[in-house]
């Protein structure tokens, strides 16, 4: 089985990293799992003419490496092995993306993310996760 756990440094994103933990001993065959951060595209209008392309990927590269800090050490605890990968995009459309990508049998995410403010305005990401994906959705609280 193959579980896409995407994860933001919340304690909600690491509450789903613990439910896989705890039941990955339930499995016919240990899962792999995939931790994935998504960072929203700041690169957009002028920005880019005010800094270069390096700095942006380097900051891209510095909050999801932060933001994946718990769930990998929790995954490490655990013995469990995984994979990592931080993306640049809107949240929703680039976990669904990565979940067809990946061919995950299962998304598993916290029911809410670092930024409700951010979430009550754009729109809930676990929201837009269920209407797009095409596999099935566990949600955690």
């Amino acid at each position: 089985m193959k579980i896409l756990i995407p994860v933001d440094g919340s304690d909600s994103a690491n509450r789903a990293v613990d439910q896989v933990i705890a039941t990955a001993s339930l499995l016919k065959d240990t899962p792999k799992i995939f931790l994935l951060n998504v960072q929203w595209n700041i690169a957009a209008g002028n920005v880019k003419l005010f800094i270069n392309q390096e700095t942006i990927n380097d900051y891209y590269r510095e909050q999801g490496t932060a933001s994946l800090a718990a769930a990998r050490k929790m995954l490490d605890a655990a013995g469990l092995a995984y994979t990592y990968h931080i993306s640049v995009g809107t949240p929703a459309e680039a976990i669904v993306q990565y979940a067809r990508e990946q061919q995950v049998d299962q998304i598993t995410m916290g029911a809410q993310g670092q930024n409700a403010l951010a979430a009550l305005l754009l729109g809930s990401v676990v929201s837009k996760v269920l209407h797009l994906a095409t596999v099935p959705v566990l949600i955690v609280k």
